[in-house]
C-alpha cells in the first residue's frame, strides 16, 4: 500500500535512498536529495508502507503569495505505471491550488502526462548547467 505525505517528519536518508533520478548523468547524492526536499516549500512523499521506503515524490518552490513552480516529479522505475505519479500531482495541484501562477518545465515527451492533469503547454526559457547537475560543488 501507497501512504502519502507532506513533510520530512520522521523522514531518514536510509528511506530515500530507492534510485531516484534514473537516467540521470549525474545525479544528487542521498543527503543532498534531503536538502532538496527540506528546502521546498512543498512536498509530498509516496511511502510503500511495507518497505517503508519513499518511492515517489513531487516538490514545489514558490514565493506564498502568487507563484509555485514544481521543478521535480520522480517515482522510482520498478513503481512506475501504477499511478503513483498522477497521485502525486494530482495532491501538489491541491497544495497550490490558491496561487495564480503555477509552472513547471517538462521534456516533450512527457507533456501528454501532464495536459491530463489539467495543465497547458506553454513556450519557457531554460538555463542547464549540467555539471553542477549532483548538487556537488
Amino acid at each position: 500500500m501507497i501512504i502519502y505525505v507532506n513533510s520530512l517528519e520522521g523522514i531518514n536518508d536510509e528511506q530515500l535512498d530507492t534510485g531516484f533520478f534514473h537516467g540521470w548523468p549525474s545525479s544528487p547524492p542521498v543527503n543532498k536529495f534531503y536538502e532538496i526536499l527540506n528546502n521546498s516549500t512543498y512536498i509530498c512523499l509516496a511511502l510503500d508502507s511495507e518497505t517503508n521506503k519513499v518511492v515517489g515524490f513531487i516538490n514545489a518552490l514558490s514565493d506564498k503569495v502568487l507563484t509555485a513552480y514544481i521543478p521535480l516529479l520522480e517515482v522510482i522505475p520498478q513503481y512506475q505505471g501504477r499511478g503513483i505519479g498522477t497521485e502525486l500531482v494530482l495532491r501538489m495541484q491541491e497544495q497550490i491550488k490558491d496561487y495564480y501562477m503555477i509552472d513547471l518545465l517538462c521534456d516533450e515527451s512527457i507533456q501528454e502526462f501532464y495536459l491530463d492533469m489539467g495543465m497547458t503547454r506553454a513556450t519557457g526559457m531554460m538555463v542547464r548547467n549540467y555539471n553542477k547537475q549532483s548538487g556537488r560543488t
